[in-house]
């Protein structure tokens, strides 16, 4: 595990190893991809090799973990790609509550990782839109996560607290970014609310669909890998949020040395994928661009605000790297949609 992230203590993996039907444990690796928080291992055991997570502490109850567990099985039954959940030895669930923590063990898949290429972009936008077709139907009885990035109070929330500290030079330059974030915001949630977004079908969604959480072979999509974030929104918010995280660029450890620019061709070739599944209203593809604003916003943001960084990345130069793209996003707002509209 990296330094500062969360692991697994000898005795855990033994109690928690207990509850399941493996056979007899040879090998356990540390899994260092995601959430630093919620430690992963590789288990290879007599039945198989399986992944084993802990969930973070505090971010999810039983009942919410039971729920994404209830999409992944409605997923499986539809020959979705997603990884095979392991049920306890006593075959009553497969979220295993122990102490403070919530646990979740998963036949492994191999896969690699996103390559960039444009096989690969379309596929998952392809996938993303095979994923709302799926769920279309599934039924909510209640709304499990009711925030979304869109037009959200508590992202306002958090820019106008970061905006609120003007004791030093560095503090005034977060400030003016944060207020310039904030109008942008407002202004991308006035555009998309007038095109209907109160009316737009809501369902359950992934809300992370990114590079990270998604495996392949041979340009297909073999594993949708986290369910953590799933929550019930309009659709268009997922391929939104695709399409942005499928082609921003990012290729410098410093976020001040990012270009402004995102990659154009990814955008509409994972927008094209999803489009040979599902077919979008008009009104739903002039909104994506100010949606793919507001959550680069929205995503930036709340960290920033709770903690001075996002990741390990100072909290200024992030934000004012979140500006940079969000004004390329405007410029190129009249091309991309009219790309999008043909």
């Amino acid at each position: 595990m990296p330094r500062g992230g969360a692991n697994f203590s000898s005795e855990e993996l033994v109690r928690v190893l207990s509850h399941y039907d493996i056979g007899i444990v040879h090998r356990v690796k540390p899994l260092t991809a995601g959430n630093r928080r919620a430690p992963k291992v590789i288990v290879t055991a007599d039945k198989g090799v399986f992944l084993l997570k802990r969930r973070p502490r505090g971010r999810d109850d039983l009942e919410r973990v039971a729920f994404a567990h209830a999409v992944q099985q409605h997923l499986a039954q539809r020959s979705f790609p997603v990884t095979t959940l392991l049920a306890t030895t006593d075959g009553q669930a497969t979220a295993l509550s122990l102490e403070t923590h919530i646990y979740e063990f998963f036949r492994f898949v191999a896969g690699t990782r996103y390559d960039g290429s444009a096989e690969a972009t379309r596929e998952a936008g392809r996938q993303l839109a095979m994923f709302h077709k799926h769920l279309a139907d599934f039924g909510v009885r209640e709304e499990r996560s009711p925030w979304c990035y869109h037009d959200s109070a508590l992202v306002r929330r958090h820019l106008k607290l970061i905006g609120s500290d003007k004791r030093t030079e560095s503090a005034r330059r977060m400030q003016a970014v944060a207020q310039e974030l904030l109008l942008r915001y407002d202004k991308s949630s006035t555009r998309v609310n007038e095109l209907g977004f109160a009316s737009w079908k809501r369902q359950v969604v992934h809300g992370d669909w990114h590079p990270g959480n998604l495996l392949f072979s041979d340009g297909k999509i073999v594993a949708v890998v986290d369910f953590d974030s799933i929550r019930v929104a309009p659709p268009a918010t997922d391929l939104a949020n695709g399409m942005l995280q499928f082609s921003i660029i990012a290729d410098r450890p410093n976020p001040a040395e990012w270009p402004a620019h995102f990659d154009r061709d990814r955008v509409l070739q994972f927008f094209e994928g999803y489009r040979e599944i599902i077919k979008l209203s008009e009104r739903k593809r002039y909104g994506l661009v100010d949606l793919m604003i507001e959550t680069m916003i929205a995503e930036a943001v709340l960290p920033v605000a709770a903690t001075g960084f996002f990741g390990h990345h100072s909290g200024l130069e992030f934000l004012e790297m979140i500006l940079r793209k969000t004004k390329w996003l405007r410029r190129q707002r009249h091309d991309l949609r009219e790309t999008m509209l043909t």
